[in-house]
């Protein structure tokens, strides 16, 4: 047997895949067991044995376990569509006894917290079963359990990202308010680690966590913080694991079965209350500001070492005609092919700015410039130091470059005023004489009005980068026809449309403006109202933001579909569009709070019913009504206090 080969289970996953890196870089010798060891086998170095194996097949696992010293079992059935308790349970069966029979010296299993003394979820009762099963097999095991685990890709990290980059406004139930004791996945990565040489005559369960106790909702306001975001949390009594795991499915990736999961677990108390970790392994954990710090500038890393034309070759065509999303980055990419090789290729790429311009619409670029500067920006008057070449951290323009690999990369970082950042790449490849062009847009939005923008300017984009790349095609040599992810020919009646809509929408905002401006300074002004009523100024720009997503969202539908195939979702569409008018004209023209909160909860219903019936045509789509959605439930908790103050 050899006394350091590791049989590493999960390593496609989340906490798995990050440990393998680990292991590699210790040069630990390590095997792997995948369903699929195919996709497995391109991603790992030469040290790393990768087989074929599942748990819920016991056959394929004892070969799996042979000749190995230590085994990390990284597996959880929490995504599956059945009985995810008995898979858990057969999977752990399986591995122990394939484990003994072996003669496995020891298991590492990563589990969850919870005081077995209460009611645990499902969830938590399963993995604390499986360690129990584990150790059953007479194989000494070293079981962490932790609580929310915090890092760049982490499904309780995603969770708390979208929920802040998507919602001003957040309603907050119960579950929000429990506490947890997070902990860093660098953290987590440590102790895994650090098993491997720990003394263990018996097994023994450590319980490991963060530097401090805190709730999902502290979790929210820090990210918040970090991301410059403001977010107002409202405490609600009520909204079930059911309907917040359907809530959590509309505005973020993760599926409703998994949320509703994982937000059972979420109920109970995950704290640290037995501290022996901290004494048997030499592991400081930092605290919550530090690991959302870490996960961000970990996902900034990643994203500035993507290749994308591997990353979007290997992701297919978009599915999105705003681009593609990859984490909160939004990605609107093309290429084109020229005749030339990438030295000649690259060249009107090194000399992009300044006097040679941007190749399309050099008016546009001084227009976006001026208006930089109206807003304190530094517009396009920096130029760039020489017309021939380009330095990393020099200025072009607007811009900064960011990475330079002569004749093939280009990385320019924007520092225009934007509500977020911005980055245009152009990356060179050559092959048989020809080199393929592609140029990359990639925009991480600051919360919802990050994602406005990008929406709203997407179509300018589509013509402006478009002409970009053609004039770049140009100038390096013949070109043939231009390809991309997301580049689409619109003809004009999809634009007339566009524009119908948010007639529509405006317009029924404009009447519900004239409305509300009978009585807002007058009858309004003199109701009693709640302490977290918000300022008048902060309605209008987020009514009019609104009406602007939902006209984009009915054309979205409409565009996927056309008009006799959604007459349903576009009736609904209309219904909820009355009501939202009948409201203005119920609390403010006729001044009459209790209709104006039947005629609000009705709209409610007809939105959650438009969203459910958009999103089997368009995930976008319903994704733009969901801020509406929140907004119009803040407000119906406000028509609510008003009309129960003042009656």
């Amino acid at each position: 047997m050899n006394e350091r080969l590791v049989l590493l289970t999960g390593a496609t996953g989340y906490v798995g895949g990050r440990l393998l890196k680990r292991l590699e870089l210790l040069g630990v010798p390590t095997r792997c067991l995948a369903r699929r060891p195919e996709n497995l086998r391109e991603k790992v170095g030469p040290g790393v044995e990768t087989v074929a194996g599942d748990v819920m097949e016991a056959n394929s696992v004892v070969a799996a376990c042979a000749g190995v010293h230590t085994a990390y079992y990284l597996i959880h059935s929490m995504g599956s569509a059945g009985s995810f308790e008995d898979q858990d349970r057969l999977g752990a069966e399986n591995f122990a006894k394939a484990a003994a029979t072996a003669g496995v010296q020891r298991i590492v299993y990563l589990g969850g917290l919870g005081d077995e003394e209460e009611s645990l979820s499902p969830h938590l009762r399963s993995r604390h079963e499986v360690g129990d099963i584990l150790r059953a097999s007479g194989v000494p095991v070293i079981e962490f359990r932790a609580s929310i685990i915090l890092g760049s890709g982490s499904l309780s990290f995603e969770l708390i990202r979208s929920l802040v980059e998507r919602l001003p406004v957040m309603i907050m139930p119960r579950w929000v308010r429990v506490p947890a004791q997070p902990i860093a996945i660098n953290d987590v990565l440590s102790y895994l680690i650090a098993a491997l040489d720990l003394s263990l005559p018996e097994s023994r369960t450590f319980e490991i966590g963060g530097a401090e106790q805190v709730t999902y909702a502290d979790l929210m306001r820090e990210y918040a913080r970090q991301r410059g975001l403001t977010r107002w949390l409202i405490p609600v009594p009520v909204l079930t694991p059911y309907l917040s795991s359907l809530w959590l499915g509309l505005v973020t990736p993760v599926f409703a079965r998994i949320g509703r999961k994982l937000i059972e677990s979420i109920r109970h108390p995950t704290i640290v209350r037995d501290p022996s970790a901290l004494a048997e392994f030499a592991i400081h954990p930092v605290g919550v500001r530090q690991a959302i710090a870490d996960a961000l500038r970990n996902e900034d890393q990643e994203m500035a070492e993507t290749r994308w034309s591997d990353a979007l070759s290997s992701a297919g065509p978009a599915k999105s005609w705003f681009g593609i999303e990859f984490g909160t980055r939004l990605v609107d990419s093309r290429t084109v092919t020229v005749e030339a090789p990438a030295a000649e290729a690259f060249a009107p790429i090194r000399r992009i700015g300044g006097k040679t311009g941007w190749y399309c619409a050099d008016w546009l670029w001084h227009l976006r410039g001026v208006l930089d500067l109206l807003v304190g920006g530094v517009g396009l008057r920096r130029g760039r130091r020489d017309p021939e070449t380009l330095r990393v951290g020099e200025t072009v323009d607007c811009w900064r470059v960011e990475a330079m690999e002569p004749n093939h990369l280009l990385r320019l970082a924007a520092e225009m005023k934007v509500p977020g950042r911005a980055w245009l790449e152009f990356e060179v490849t050559e092959s048989e004489g020809k080199s393929t062009i592609r140029q990359t847009a990639i925009f991480d939005p600051l919360g919802l009005l990050g994602r406005a923008y990008w929406y709203l300017v997407y179509p300018l984009h589509q013509y402006v980068f478009a002409g970009m790349l053609r004039g770049i095609a140009h100038e390096a040599g013949k070109p043939s026809t231009p390809t991309g992810q997301s580049t689409r020919e619109s003809s004009i009646s999809q634009w007339v449309v566009l524009a119908l809509f948010l007639i529509l929408c405006l317009g029924t905002a404009g009447v519900g403006a004239v409305i509300t401006n009978l009585s807002v300074g007058t009858w309004f002004a003199a109701l009693e109202k709640p302490s977290w009523n918000p300022p008048n100024w902060v309605v209008g720009p987020v009514w009019t933001a609104l009406y602007v997503g939902m006209a984009v969202a009915a054309w979205l539908v409409w565009r996927k579909k056309g008009l006799v195939d959604v007459s349903l979702p576009l009736i609904l569409f209309g219904v909820q569009l009355f009501l939202n008018a009948a409201w203005s004209a119920l609390f403010f023209g006729m001044r009459n709070p209790g209709f104006a909160f039947a005629d609000i909860v009705l709209l409610w219903f007809a939105i959650v019913a438009t969203i459910a019936t958009f999103r089997r045509i368009s995930t976008l789509a319903a994704t733009m009504l969901v801020p509406y959605l929140t907004w119009v439930s803040f407000a119906t908790a406000l028509n609510w206090s008003i009309w129960r103050l003042n009656s």
